[in-house]
Order: structure tokens, then sequence, then C-alpha cells
């Protein structure tokens, strides 16, 4: 069975377990801090980031969480989530990599350095300057979801897709931290509504950080 070496507030190992759960591949889960920087875990992956899945039957270890998703893409057949016309699955691996790297860079990264690693790792005080900053930049995104919304079912187009999990895995971490505001964006709150009722968000909405605990909303599936 698969090992997904994972950070329950990571987005990219959230991402991961979407899709596995998706495609009904079972795995089973390992807590890994990044910042201890474990010698078995840095053998695991030299960057020392999560996630990292690991089959130790077959002698496969994989990292990065774009890779990791594109080689179940390529060896599951089940519900395909790079799917549809070449065109369509271009635009699924942009919107894929912008919400894996602008929206995370903008927003997902300071609130988990301001709320997260600097409660539990440094003992420090967030900076507010940099939670207004990351919480005005989640606005800009949202609309732009919102205009994604307007034209399309889903973000990428007719079917769900990575780019709508990827985006949910960011956007669900934020959301935990704190770090978003849904007024004036119903397209995209109801989208990730609907993203929330779906059997493979369930555990990601149960799951509770030491210390660190969500607003009341986080795991309503009507909120």
């Amino acid at each position: 069975m698969w090992q997904l070496y994972q950070f329950p507030l990571c987005p990219f190992s959230r991402k991961v377990r979407l899709q596995l759960s998706e495609k009904g591949v079972p795995y089973e889960l390992w807590r890994e801090n990044p910042w201890e920087a474990r010698d078995d875990f840095l053998a695991l992956n030299p960057a020392g980031r999560t996630p990292v899945v690991h089959e130790s039957e077959r002698g496969i270890t994989l990292c990065d969480s774009r890779a990791i998703c594109e080689y179940f893409e390529e060896t599951i057949d089940k519900n395909a989530l790079i799917n549809g016309t070449a065109v369509t699955r271009a635009e699924i691996r942009r919107l894929t990599a912008l919400f894996d790297e602008n929206l995370f860079g903008d927003v997902t990264a300071p609130l988990l350095h301001e709320r997260m690693k600097k409660r539990l790792v440094y003992r420090q005080s967030p900076d507010s300057r940099v939670l207004r900053e990351a919480m005005k930049l989640a606005h800009e995104h949202l609309y732009y979801i919102d205009h994604l919304i307007d034209h399309r079912q889903w973000l990428a187009g007719p079917t769900i897709s990575l780019a709508d999990l990827a985006a949910a895995a960011q956007l669900s971490v934020a959301d935990y931290l704190g770090g978003l505001d849904w007024a004036g964006h119903e397209q995209a709150a109801s989208w990730y509504a609907v993203i929330k009722s779906r059997p493979s968000f369930r555990p990601l909405l149960a799951e509770r950080m030491e210390v660190i605990q969500p607003p009341s909303h986080y795991a309503d599936v009507n909120a």
C-alpha cells in the first residue's frame, strides 16, 4: 500500500490526498513535520518537503505534488482529473500551476508562516501587516474563481478536475487559518461548498491541528 508522508496543513499534501481519494487509491497517512528535517524523511526527499508517497514493496518513491498527481493520472484510469481535449488538459494544468504557485505564494504560505509556524515552531506572535496583505490578496483570487464559475461548471471546464482540487486544497488551509472572507464571493463560495460536500473532502474537514483550531464555519458544508 502507498504511504503518504504529509503535514495536515500542507495544501500540496491535501491536493494529493484529494486526488487519491477521488481515484479510489488506498493509502496510509504518515505525519511529517517538515521543519524537523528528519534524516529518514530527507532520505526519501532531499528537498525536505511534503508530500512524499512511498511504496516499499515496489521500491517507488515520488516527490513533488505535481509529479505525484501526474503519476497517478497516468497509472490509474478511474476518474480522470486531467481530461478532455488537449486544450482542456492544458487549461487544467495552467490553473493547477496558478493555484499551486500564485495562490500559495500570495495567501496560503504567509498565513501558514504567521498563524501556524510562528506559533508552533518559533513561539512568536503573527505580523498583522502580513496577515492583512494576505487576506487582501485572497479576495483577488476569489474574484478570479468567481469569474471562472460564471463561465464554467467547474474551474477548468464541464467536469471536476485537478484544478478544482488544487484550488480547494489551498483555500481549505487558508480557511482553516481564518484567512478568508467569503462575503461578496457567492460563486466561489457555492463552488467550494460543493467541493466540501464530496466524500474525498470529509477527512480533511474532520482533522484538527494541535493548539490551532479553525473558525466555526470551517467544516460546515453549507457555509
